[in-house]
């Protein structure tokens, strides 16, 4: 099982905050014969829909050298988790859970831009010294 990211506990906080439940810590995705990890899989009753609303939601950091490459990374296992998951759990949405200051860097800037509306990324922005949740971006 992969290391938590340094924003994990953060992230959760600002989750459990906003009324979310956590039911993985991390979430396991089997395909074939690989196992992958998603940090976070959590669920929430709408009650306007009488239903439930259910995310997975993998934590970045950007805590390396370089954004660029950090990015990189982080766009490669977006893509495979979001594949699997609407092969497997087709009802749970993917979010890249990010910090307010990596999103006002290298996601505000053009490669930002693009690599959201080509790739569809949903983000969630999160403060992670208040443990709350700045923005949803679907």
């Amino acid at each position: 099982m992969p290391a938590k990211d340094i924003y994990h506990d953060s992230v959760t906080k600002a989750l459990e905050k906003d009324n979310w439940i956590i039911t993985d810590d991390p979430l396991k995705l089997t395909w074939g014969k690989r196992d992958f990890f998603v940090d976070i899989g959590a669920r929430k009753l709408i009650a306007a829909q009488k239903g439930e609303l259910k995310i997975a939601v993998e934590i970045k950091s950007f805590a390396g050298l370089s954004q660029a490459t950090e990015l990189e990374k982080a766009l490669g296992q977006y893509i495979l988790y979001r594949n699997i998951l609407e092969e497997k759990e087709p009802e749970r949405l993917l979010y890249l859970a990010i910090r307010r200051g990596t999103f006002n860097d290298i996601f505000s800037e053009p490669i930002g831009d693009l690599v959201i509306q080509k790739n569809q990324i949903k983000l969630l922005i999160v403060d992670e010294k208040k443990e709350i949740i700045i923005k949803w971006i679907n």
